[in-house]
């Protein structure tokens, strides 16, 4: 696998532990801190030049903001990246501690090839600034891995996303609008004339996955929909799910077996 070789320096206390970082060095999924209320957060995001799109309640005593910014979604424009158009942070009333996605992981992992370091590193010092203090999650990837990541031999990688329909542009949108009367959409990002990022609200026992395998990372959810180009797409949940959680045993995984094919029937069922 190629080789990948990040440097720049960082104005804070980073929580890889050195001011450079070159291949081999782990990169953490998540960045977590202390706890900040919904709206003390919503006001630092947007004073960091972000806007939050979304606020939704992944789990009970916990939100999640899903958050943009021009660069976010401008590289979320091209083809096949809608995915990397959004972060997002989780909030946690509980455990009274927040978690951030990262914006240089999910990067390698949703821009691929277009993965841009000078973009993820511009919006995670925009995120560190705003919150001071943050360390990674125990929940981290090998640089190197990230971007070609699979769970295991016979599992999905990032290009192998699950098609749920096929239509005009404007027929599919329509439909995932109208779906339930539109309770289900958490959000809607245009990135082009051709793309549009959905966030969708899984059913309720569907989404119950993340009380067996963390809380921590609830940040997975709302679930996304991609439509370009009159195809909707979603991430294969076996990629999306491992890669939001890279410490999953395999044990672990089998807690939740049905869960994926649960995931891609939900989601089908908007464009029915």
């Amino acid at each position: 696998m190629k080789k990948l070789f990040i440097s720049m320096f960082y104005s804070t206390l980073l929580f890889f532990g050195a001011t450079s970082l070159v291949a081999g060095d782990d990169i953490n999924a998540y960045l977590t801190g202390k706890y900040v209320s919904v709206n003390d957060a919503k006001s630092k995001l947007k004073g960091a030049g972000f806007s939050v799109i979304a606020t939704y309640a992944p789990v009970k005593n916990g939100t999640t903001l899903v958050f943009t910014c021009p660069k976010l979604k401008k590289q979320g424009a091209k083809k096949g990246r809608a995915h990397a158009a959004v972060l997002r942070m989780f909030i946690d009333e509980k455990e009274k501690m927040v978690s951030i996605t990262n914006p240089i992981y999910f990067g390698m992992a949703f821009m691929q090839k277009d993965y841009n370091e000078n973009v993820a590193f511009a919006v995670f010092e925009k995120i560190s600034q705003a919150f001071p203090g943050l360390v990674g999650s125990k929940d981290k990837l090998d640089s190197g891995d990230i971007a070609g990541f699979h769970f295991m031999m016979g599992m999905p990688y990032y290009e192998d996303a699950d098609e749920l329909a096929t239509a005009s542009q404007a027929e599919l949108l329509s439909k995932a609008k109208a779906y339930k009367k539109g309770k289900n959409l958490i959000f809607s990002l245009k990135l082009s004339s051709t793309s549009t990022l959905l966030g969708y609200e899984l059913g309720k026992r569907t989404k119950k996955f993340i009380k067996k395998i963390g809380r921590a990372n609830a940040a997975v959810l709302p679930y996304c929909i991609a439509i370009e180009d009159g195809v909707a797409s979603a991430l294969g949940a076996k990629y999306y799910l491992a890669i939001s959680y890279p410490q999953l045993s395999m044990s672990e995984f089998m807690t939740i077996s049905t869960v994926p094919g649960a995931i891609e029937k939900d989601l089908k069922k908007v464009f029915k």
